[in-house]
């Protein structure tokens, strides 16, 4: 490369024309040499630049798409989606939300992220400890040689554990019961130990595989040619045709424990009562018609909770009639008019649910139809934040607090109900909104009066949801007599949950107990007072 520097004037004009003209064009040269140098780093920088750009925006793209899901994830639990699409949205949550966090790692490796505040790192969620019940293996490590570099030897002074989750597929096990003959050759007597009674007589299953068979069909709504497949993949042929007759087996032994559940759940003095369509096949037309399953449950504060459903091939309102026979007490309820026969009898009382009045107004906001839903919304809401202080309280402190605090806001609501019906016209939505929640108001406020009676019917309505994650799953009931069996089978596994029971153990053990188990006893069998028995 030419020195300028070192080229000053009197050189210059001292050089040959020759000399000059050969420094002219190195110079030249170099100059374009550096000229395509300089471009060739802009393109890279561009290039570089296009990269940083496409990078950002798929960062930004991946980070929006994660946001979306969580709040998506959490909208959920309100009244954002119907039960159906919720169930649908939360098979592929999780999923989704992985996949868009690891994409979303890797595209962050390797860069410097900012610091978590203390509030950010408190919202982490925190990995739950496995159960101590689970079988555990043991796994050891230790250095292969414990002596130190000095000669001396090492000494032990702590150890880390890590503990994860594996799974065994299922594992079938074959009972051989051999059962000796001992015989007298001079009495010609032969004495042997009877069999014991089973579920399925002189059936393979036993008490633990009708119960899986149970579960996975009532529980996890597996239906029974899915679980054929199941099964076969140990070996084992179950055809579904056999596995229905274990299933009825099973219904058949649990009738008299249902019979008890239905007779418990009709003692308490406060009930909740909902019913949700089931398609069932109708024999000889080759279709399906509507059919119903009706539930009741104990209070929502009840610290005996229970739940029973009562199948129906109709909503006649002479099915809950039937059902409650002479019962007496608060029955919580929505507007379906054939409950009204129900009130008519015994001295029953009839308790609203807000949520259904609530969730009119909340339509027509979510449109953005109404402002006068908006505000309905709001005074709604600062009942509901109440009844979230007092939930954990004894009856007479959770009337206590309806009557001081909650009381004075339903009076404002009503009056303000009143007059923004005077104002909007007949017709509309928020009118019939209104309408709803004045015609229904004595019910709607019944919880005021009574402790023990809750604000809305959602306690129930929770227990419906595996009616309608079932019906997605074995789409119809067979018969009536199924559909009988699976609320009968249903009430008590559900039961079983809402006491803290797992509904594989609580079912097998009963199942082999009810056989022997003296019918003026069964109350012991019943979810809320089931212990396993001890072998």
């Amino acid at each position: 490369m030419v020195d300028l520097k070192a080229l000053d004037p009197k050189t210059l004009r001292a050089m040959e024309p020759a000399a000059m003209a050969e420094l002219a064009t190195r110079m030249l040269l170099e100059l374009s040499a550096q000229s395509r140098q300089i471009q060739q780093h802009e393109e890279l920088a561009q290039r570089y630049e296009r990269e940083i750009k496409f990078k950002d925006a798929k960062l930004e793209k991946i980070t929006f798409e994660l946001a979306r899901l969580k709040a998506w994830k959490f909208g959920a639990r309100t009244e954002r989606m119907n039960a159906e699409q919720r169930q649908m949205f939360e098979d592929t949550c999780a999923e989704d939300e992985a996949d868009l966090q690891a994409q979303l790692d890797a595209l962050q490796e390797g860069q410097a992220s900012p610091p978590a505040s203390p509030q950010q790192a408190k919202r982490q969620p925190r990995r739950q400890k496995l159960p101590e019940s689970l079988r555990r293996i043991e796994h050891h490590y230790e250095p292969a040689d414990t002596t130190c570099g000095c000669g001396k030897p090492m000494q032990r002074v702590g150890e880390d554990v890590s503990e994860r989750l594996d799974i065994i597929p299922a594992e079938f096990i074959v009972h051989r019961h051999v059962r000796g003959k001992w015989a007298c050759r001079c009495c010609q007597t032969l004495v042997q130990e009877p069999v014991a009674p089973q579920i399925v007589d002189k059936g393979q299953p036993t008490a633990g595989l009708v119960a899986h068979t149970l579960v996975s069909r009532f529980v996890d709504h597996v239906p029974y040619y899915r679980q054929e497949q199941i099964n076969a993949r140990s070996g084992v042929h179950t055809p579904r045709s056999t596995l229905a007759s274990w299933a009825g087996a099973g219904g058949a032994a649990l009738a008299p424990l249902y019979e008890a559940l239905g007779q418990f759940v009709l003692k308490a003095r406060v009930l909740h009562a909902d019913e949700t369509p089931v398609a069932m096949l109708e024999p000889g037309a080759g279709k399906t018609k509507k059919a119903y399953v009706w539930a009741y449950a104990r209070g929502a504060f009840d610290p005996i909770p229970a739940v029973v459903y009562d199948f129906a091939p109709g909503r006649a309102a002479r099915h809950p009639v039937e059902f409650l026979g002479r019962w007496s007490g608060t029955l919580t309820c929505d507007d379906y008019a054939g409950y009204g026969s129900v009130f008519k009898l015994h001295e029953r009382i009839e308790a609203g649910c807000l949520a259904h009045a609530r969730r009119k107004f909340d339509e027509l906001a979510k449109a953005g139809a109404s402002t006068v839903a908006t505000q309905a919304l709001q005074r709604i809401a600062a009942l509901y934040r109440i009844e979230q202080e007092v939930a954990a309280a004894s009856s007479a402190d959770r009337l206590d607090a309806r009557q001081r605090q909650s009381v004075p806001l339903w009076s404002e609501l009503h009056a303000w109900l009143r007059q923004e019906r005077a104002r909007v016209p007949d017709g509309g939505g928020i009118a019939a909104a209104i309408d709803y929640s004045l015609r229904r108001w004595t019910a709607l406020g019944r919880f005021l009066h009574d402790g023990d009676v809750a604000i809305d019917n959602n306690h129930i309505e929770n227990l419906m949801r595996p009616w309608a994650m079932g019906r997605k799953a074995w789409l119809f009931a067979g018969s009536e007599l199924a559909g009988q069996r699976a609320a009968m089978i249903m009430s008590l596994v559900q039961s079983a949950r809402l006491n803290g029971h797992e509904p594989w153990a609580y079912l097998k053990d009963v199942l082999e107990r009810l056989l022997e188990h003296p019918n003026h006893r069964i109350d012991e069998l019943l979810p809320h007072r089931w212990t396993l028995a001890t072998p």
